[in-house]
């Protein structure tokens, strides 16, 4: 068993303890907005916190977050009134979607720890996530939305 809490509420898992935290997440709790997308830590989909540092949830093992503090997006703002899923949705970000979850995870834990962030700085912390789409522009205009309207 592995006790840990997601999105505020504590779990006690009968699972194998080197299962990735991507598919504890998605099969064994039910929550699918965290994405899989490489696999390897590398594109940044499957990005959630574990208290409050973005991490690749494909490359986490279930026993490394034994009684840590895990949000996925559905724990940012169940609602989607988080000031990032509001400006995402304002500056029409997303295309097909799909990486957009663990690109919004990546963005909060950069506004938590930096709330009025430069472009640079925005581009150097999100490095790592990518879109296949190519709607980098506007993931940095919707970052640069959400710090001024927070």
């Amino acid at each position: 068993m592995t006790a840990f809490t997601i999105n505020g509420r504590a779990v006690d898992l009968a699972a194998e303890p080197d299962i990735p935290l991507l598919w504890v997440i998605r099969e064994h709790l039910k929550l699918t907005g965290t994405k899989f997308g490489c696999g390897i830590a590398q594109c940044g989909a499957c990005t959630v916190h574990v208290n409050g540092e973005p991490t690749r949830s494909c490359v986490t093992l279930l026993q490394d977050v034994a009684g840590r503090q895990v949000t996925t997006i559905e724990g940012l703002a169940p609602d989607t009134s988080h000031p990032l899923q509001q400006a995402w949705i304002a500056e029409q970000v997303p295309q097909c979607g799909y990486c957009q979850s663990g690109q919004i995870m990546q963005a909060a834990a950069l506004l938590n720890s930096n709330p009025n962030p430069s472009r640079e700085q925005i581009v150097e912390h999100m490095d790592g996530n990518i879109c296949r789409c190519g709607t980098y522009v506007r993931i940095i205009s919707a970052i640069q939305r959400a710090a001024r309207e927070a």
